[in-house]
């Protein structure tokens, strides 16, 4: 038997018929746990026994996750080398490694960094001030949603200055404009330029755009549906005559409409792409039809979408649980003693099996205290600050400057960190001959005009920062040993020494230190993982791409824990129990969605919540909840008129907890400490 006819006969008949239609727009259909991702990786699998080139292959997802799960997969089906060849990976990532290389036609250098979160506000900052605004005046979250806004549409700053038609948005659209003339002078990009810089160089560089439709001939989107504007365009650039363009996804799982996501782009894919073959994937391998039934029922209630009906040979199941608590502390003890008590009556099931989700993070407090109190080990997904925390920005400061020389915000994070006697007016003085000789910041603190106006401390710790970049730049040139030379750097630069410094506190300093060597530590993993040396260039890129979903805060010591997560974050996560909490009025849907009348994603939020379950599936509500203060009255969601009559139990807390008698306790305690023992 031919390897092709071994891809072929694990597949369902519709997961077959999409993995042999190779060429032309095909658009893949696939219902919640019908298998999107063994249809990628097959599919990829079936091109290169028919003979296509892996090179030839472009696969963009949207997590890092879903990318590394599909390169592995794809390595099991062919053989490793073939699958190294294939390109797989974010859109983001994608873009970046083509702007690398073909950025200079933009009038950067490929040594760009990316701006995170807190270096765009400081620029938009920098940029109201140039434009008149009084310090702290500037609406910095409502300019950086205008700007994302923006790019995102594939709108320059010149485009949006003439098309403002109120004084508001003229405000808006100059700082836009001031803004991106920062990024560009200090040779950094955000977030949402990866995508609109590579747009841009295909659309006014059609040569390099052809170079890439000849190398990429086949290409596969997964989740499709949460696409913006920007990369639908990518991709229909890319495409170009040949069109062998496969998207895979779900409308009733387009949850992101409120950070850019267009569900048009998957409602009209065929009206877009003539002679699109439209296949349907409807058989479910992750959930009982009873909880099918009941997603298929909820979904059913937005019109606007391609009907489909999941089912599942996995049985019916159990009937759905609806537990109305009195409270939203009540809500959370009751889940609590509801996983103890499951544990001690099962032992085949442990702490991971179970999920709580829910539609905004603040209702993780109740949960996370209810849950230490029990004794439960829980992992907050999303929740993981690591990466935000001060110490660790500032030392990522520190090693952009290494790889950007150009990038001033950096250096002005770290000019005085640790002190080195540089007060505000030395500061300003920088800024000032900035505007004045238009050189980037690393250039003039080296030069004897800026340091001659310091005091004798303050040059002698600027020349030991600029001669201690400049060696590191020379160090960190060559590829391998990034955790040996961050560490050196973070010590000769007097970062690490000079925490004491910076945070008086001893207890906190040492703190801040030890997170500073678990940084340190995530480098040398980095380096661990890679396929061969890799450079700081590499590290800050993979850094700049980190997601929500690879920050997991765990509360236990093995891993074995509950998850506890916002259901956006859940996308693409399953459990064999799975609690959706606070299913009340004004918190699902949320508020927002309700006042507007726009509710059609808010339930295809539920839908993903109830489809991530497997077998049990408890959906609460609190008769009263917390809200400033003040504990009000709560009404239950609308949405849960959409449950199917039939399939649905409801109940009081105390029907589902049993009262144990002490020698029960004891022997449940006890059967719990051997299987901790084995």
């Amino acid at each position: 038997m031919s390897n092709m006819d071994k891809i072929l006969r694990e597949l369902n008949p519709e997961q077959r018929k999409a993995v042999e239609t190779i060429d032309g727009p095909v658009l893949v259909l696939a219902g919640a746990g019908t298998g999107k991702t063994r249809v990628i990786t097959y599919r990829i699998a079936y091109m290169l026994a028919k003979g296509i080139p892996p090179e030839s292959i472009l696969g963009l997802t949207f997590t890092n996750k879903a990318a590394k799960e599909m390169k592995e997969r794809l390595a099991a089906l062919v053989s490793p080398e073939k699958a190294q060849k294939v390109t797989l990976g974010t859109f983001h990532s994608f873009c970046v490694r083509m702007l690398r290389k073909e950025i200079r036609a933009l009038n950067y250098l490929p040594n760009f960094t990316i701006a995170d979160e807190s270096d765009q506000a400081g620029i938009i900052k920098q940029a109201a001030a140039v434009l008149g605004y009084v310090k702290g005046d500037a609406p910095v979250p409502e300019i950086s949603a205008y700007i994302s806004s923006q790019k995102n549409r594939l709108i320059d700053s010149r485009t949006a200055k003439n098309v403002a038609d109120t004084d508001y948005q003229v405000q808006m659209a100059h700082v836009y404009d001031e803004y991106q003339q920062i990024l560009c002078n200090q040779n950094m990009l955000d977030f949402d330029d990866m995508l609109f810089l590579a747009y841009r160089i295909f659309e006014e560089h059609p040569e390099i755009l052809k170079k890439y439709q000849e190398i990429y001939q086949y290409i596969l989107v997964d989740e499709y549906q949460d696409t913006n504007d920007a990369q639908f365009t990518l991709i229909k650039q890319l495409c170009g005559h040949r069109c062998n363009l496969c998207v895979v996804g779900d409308d009733d799982q387009s949850i992101y409409g409120w950070r850019g996501a267009n569900i048009s782009n998957i409602l009209d894919f065929p009206s877009m792409f003539k002679g699109t073959s439209e296949i349907k994937l409807e058989q479910n391998y992750r959930s009982t039809n009873k909880i099918l039934t009941a997603a298929n029922k909820v979904i059913a209630g937005n019109s606007n979408r391609y009907a489909k009906n999941l089912w599942s040979s996995n049985g019916e199941g159990d009937n759905i649980r609806l537990v109305k608590a009195m409270d939203g502390e009540g809500e959370a003890d009751f889940i609590a003693d509801f996983i103890v008590q499951e544990i001690a009556e099962h032992p085949e099931i442990d702490y991971s099996h179970f999920a709580i989700l829910f539609r905004s993070n603040h209702l993780s407090r109740l949960l996370e205290q209810s849950l230490r109190k029990a004794g439960v080990p829980y992992r907050l997904v999303g929740g993981q600050e690591f990466f935000k925390r001060k110490e660790i920005k500032d030392a990522v400061a520190y090693l952009k400057l290494v790889v950007n020389p150009r990038e001033d915000q950096s250096l002005l994070r770290i000019l005085n960190l640790p002190p080195r006697g540089l007060g505000d007016k030395a500061v300003d003085r920088l800024k000032s001959l900035k505007n004045t000789v238009f050189l980037p910041m690393t250039e003039i603190i080296s030069n004897e005009d800026y340091l001659e106006g310091l005091t004798s401390k303050a040059a002698s710790g600027v020349r030991e920062l600029d001669a201690c970049l400049k060696k590191y730049r020379q160090e960190f040139a060559e590829p391998g040993n990034l955790a040996s030379k961050t560490q050196a750097f973070l010590t000769a630069c007097g970062y690490l020494d000079g925490l004491q410094k910076i945070y008086k506190d001893i207890e906190d300093s040492v703190k801040r230190r030890e997170n500073v060597y678990e940084f340190i530590n995530a480098v040398a993993m980095f380096e661990k993982k890679a396929a061969g040396p890799v450079t700081l260039e590499n590290y800050l890129e993979s850094y700049a791409l980190l997601e929500e979903n690879d920050k997991v805060e765990d509360k236990s010591d093995d891993g074995n824990s509950v998850t506890l997560t916002t259901i956006h974050a859940a996308k693409g996560l399953e459990f064999p129990y799975v609690f959706v909490i606070a299913m009340e009025r004004n918190i699902f849907p949320h508020e927002r969605s309700e006042a507007e009348g726009k509710t059609d994603e808010e339930l295809r939020l539920f839908y993903v919540a109830l489809t991530r379950a497997r077998r049990n599936l408890l959906i609460t509500h609190a008769d009263y909840r917390m809200y400033r203060g003040m504990s009000l009255s709560q009404t239950p969601s609308k949405f849960l008129q959409h449950l199917p009559d039939g399939i649905v139990d409801k109940h009081q807390p105390g029907e589902l907890i049993k009262t144990m008698s002490k020698d029960e306790l004891l022997n449940s305690f006890k059967s719990m400490f051997e299987q901790l023992k084995n």
